[in-house]
């Protein structure tokens, strides 16, 4: 029966269509098997060949914590080792609302804590937990030990866990605004924005190390794994620059002054450099700013914006702008990122150069009617002072900044020689000096142009400084060539840089770009320019310094390109005239023509470059020159002493004598002993008088003749020292600046000293 049932089944056409079903299906089965595997491998192969560096990292990064070790950013220091910039510990605040959720802890105790410890907006921090797989949501950088120390302990009260606080570094600049837009500053990430933070921020800045820990799947610290790596910070290497702070400090201080006394609408700039290396030991832009609160205006910028806001004409947007475009002015290095048209101080080289080529000496003279008809020019070309200086020496030509005698030497050394010495000078270069890529260019015409033989009005008025643009460092450096000797150098501010251990890493040494002059023709410029100074009638006289020998040169330049009444007024000077050591330039921006100040070179920045010689010769161990005539003089004692021989002494000494009393002893004297005052001054003697008590409400003796100023003072019991020009009887001889305000109340006896200027405007250059 099993055979017959079997025959019957493999007769029957439905059992062979089923088994030919089954044997497809199960092929199919095998090749859907078979494509399905080969898809898995296919996707292993990707994650596990092409990917795995991938999925690495990302398991990595899900099994262990990392913690950046921020670097301690390098150290600036000036040339004597005082501290200009530094970083300090401070701490970031913040939250993670992935552990706020795994802990379950309270988000609005948390929000609440901090806006009272740290000020900030309660609903501010709320909203950072919505970021809801955030481990990391910053609430502040920057904040000092005593305010973290506070978070740290609510931190600690609570038991949070999602509440952390991290070290940072914070950069602190111990001066504030002292050579601001040459220091600059960091952003809140420590990374350099300006100045020397910026240009040297690789430097300076270090490498961040790391602490990576294993984790567990939730993402806490995995105790007991021993597994931990640790990568160091490498702290940044520190700066020594050639910024002295103290002369940084004296130029500083009397920019301020001259900008406040002579109302200086736009500021100024000054440069120090030492002349024999191109060292920079100041520079200074006014206004300046906080390098610790950069993003706040100063007062000049400030109060604009306040106008700009009050007239209410401008969008908020357009405020924002104006914000912005303030900010990025008083972060201008203008000593180096503005170019001006320089006057008659670029009179200087075309001195030296007529003297290198021999066209001319000392004993050469001039005839000055106030003006020069020039080759190419319809209109006369005018001197300064229209009536004419008449016949003068090379000497008193440069003493007078005759600009008809200056054309001429420019005519006589010829266009093409002209250009090649400007060009020699620096003054179509950059200098290189190494402050970033903010360096201008010069404007200048092309040699082309300047060359054309049909029109020399362009040599003509570039012999006088006139028709172009150039930058305060390249005058300052071409001035230091001319002093030093004829070698042009490269300016430089950083002198060293140092490693964390305080090892130096390099040292950069002065550069000779090339000499331009002989040593000769720089020994006879330096005496003619000493004569603009010391000379009676001498345009830089106001720049003369008590005991040391000044050399310098005027300018009053028009601002091209703007309105009539806007000048630059500027001097350049340096000392000692016989055996340079440092030069001093001085540019004021705009002076008020409504202030009733006399509006020149030599009565507004000539003084001022005075003043800063005066402090910084003695500073510097600059010797007093024993041959040049004393202005002030110690008050000898004469206490106790008779009265003749009181008298006899303090005039041996220089000073006029006023008895008091009738005793035949010296029993006090004013001002006391020791004190400096001018010579020829009147010293009381008390001969059994007692010495008045009372107190001195200080006068106000600004714009006063010297002598009317001496005669009030001593009237009321003060004494007077002098700076600037040496004191005089003559009426244009007056107080410019005195040491103490007025109104101030002072003890009989006191000492104020008074800056004098000569104001005889017969010899102050204006603009032509």
């Amino acid at each position: 029966m099993a055979v017959i049932t079997e025959l019957n089944r493999r007769l029957d056409p439905n059992a062979v269509t089923k088994r030919q079903a089954n044997r497809r299906t199960a092929i199919l089965l095998v090749l859907c098997g078979i494509a399905a595997f080969a898809a898995l491998i296919a996707q292993l192969a990707k994650i596990m060949i092409r990917e795995h560096d991938y999925y690495e990292s990302a398991a990595v990064e899900n099994q262990v914590r990392s913690t950046v070790v921020t670097a301690s950013r390098g150290t600036i220091y000036d040339t004597q080792g005082k501290i200009l910039a530094q970083s300090a510990t401070v701490e970031t605040i913040y939250i993670s609302p992935v552990e706020m959720r795994k802990y379950e802890e309270d988000p609005e105790l948390i929000a609440r804590g901090l806006s009272d410890i740290l000020d900030v907006d309660y609903d501010w921090v709320m909203k950072k937990w919505d970021h809801t797989d955030s481990w990391y949501e910053t609430v502040m950088k920057k904040v000092e030990k005593e305010l973290a120390d506070e978070v740290r302990s609510f931190k600690n009260t609570n038991s949070l866990k999602s509440l952390h606080i991290i070290e940072d570094t914070k950069r602190y600049y111990p001066y504030a605004s002292q050579a601001a837009q040459v220091i600059g500053f960091v952003g809140t990430d420590n990374y350099g924005l300006e100045g020397i933070e910026a240009v040297y921020d690789s430097t300076l800045e270090g490498e961040n190390g790391r602490i990576v820990r294993a984790t567990t799947a939730r993402g806490t610290d995995m105790l007991y794994t021993g597994y931990e790596d640790y990568q160091d910070a490498v702290d940044g290497q520190s700066l020594e620059l050639t910024i002295d702070n103290t002369i940084q400090y004296y130029l500083k201080k009397h920019m301020e002054q001259a900008v406040r006394d002579n109302e200086i609408r736009s500021g100024g700039m000054g440069i120090v450099m030492e002349v024999e290396t191109g060292a920079i030991l100041g520079m200074c832009t006014l206004p300046d700013y906080d390098c610790n609160d950069y993003l706040t205006l100063n007062e000049t910028y400030s109060i604009q914006l306040e106008a700009a806001k009050e007239a209410g004409e401008m969008t908020e947007e357009e405020l924002d702008e104006l914000t912005y475009s303030l900010l990025m002015k008083q972060w201008r290095n203008r000593a180096i990122a503005d170019t001006y048209e320089p006057g008659s101080t670029f009179k200087i080289f075309t001195l030296a150069s007529a003297l290198e080529e021999g066209i001319v000496s000392e004993g050469d003279n001039f005839r000055c009617d106030g003006s020069i008809m020039v080759k190419g020019r319809k209109e006369a070309l005018h001197c300064w002072r229209r009536t004419g200086h008449g016949d003068q020496t090379l000497t008193e030509a440069a003493q007078h900044s005759c600009n008809v005698a200056f054309a001429t030497l420019g005519l006589r050394l010829g266009a093409a020689k002209f250009y090649d010495y400007m060009e020699a000078f620096g003054f179509f270069d950059k200098t290189g000096i190494d402050l970033g890529g903010g360096e201008a260019e010069s404007i200048w015409w092309s040699r082309k142009v300047f060359e054309d033989p049909s029109n020399h009005s362009q040599l003509a008025a570039a012999s006088f400084g006139q028709t172009f643009n150039i930058t305060p460092i390249q005058l300052i450096t071409a001035v230091s060539a001319v002093a030093n000797g004829g070698y042009l150098m490269k300016p430089y501010v950083v002198k060293r840089i140092l490693n964390p251990d305080g090892s130096v890493e390099k040292s950069i040494s002065p550069t000779v770009v090339r000499q331009v002059i002989s040593e000769e023709t720089s020994k006879k410029v330096c005496e003619i320019l000493e004569s603009v100074v010391g000379a009676p009638g001498g345009t830089g006289k106001n720049a003369s310094v008590a005991g040391y020998r000044v050399a310098g040169k005027t300018a009053t330049s028009e601002k091209v390109g703007q309105a009539s009444d806007e000048y630059m007024v500027s001097f350049v000077g340096f000392a000692p005239a016989d055996d340079p050591k440092v030069a001093v330039l001085v540019i004021l921006d705009n002076p008020d023509p409504t202030s009733g100040i006399y509006i020149s070179g030599g009565q507004m920045a000539a003084p001022v470059v005075g003043n800063i010689l005066a402090d910084i010769l003695p500073y510097l161990g600059v010797q007093e020159n024993s041959g040049s005539a004393a202005v002030n003089a110690i008050v000898p004692n004469v206490k106790s002493r008779s009265v003749e021989d009181a008298r006899r002494k303090l005039e041996d000494s220089g000073f006029r004598v006023k008895v008091v009393g009738d005793a035949d002893t010296v029993s006090d004297q004013a001002p006391i002993p020791g004190l400096r005052i001018t010579l020829g001054s009147e010293v009381i003697i008390y001969a059994g008088e007692s010495k008045p008590s009372n107190m001195i409400t200080v006068p106000n003796m600004v714009g006063k003749s010297y002598r009317a100023a001496v005669q009030y003072f001593e009237a009321f019991g003060l004494f007077v020292r002098t700076s600037g020009v040496p004191p005089t009887d003559s009426k244009t001889i007056e107080v410019q600046r005195q040491s103490l305000e007025p109104g101030l109340q002072v003890a009989f006896g006191t000492v104020i000293e008074v800056g004098l200027i000569d104001t005889d405007r017969s010899i102050m250059e204006t603009r032509a």
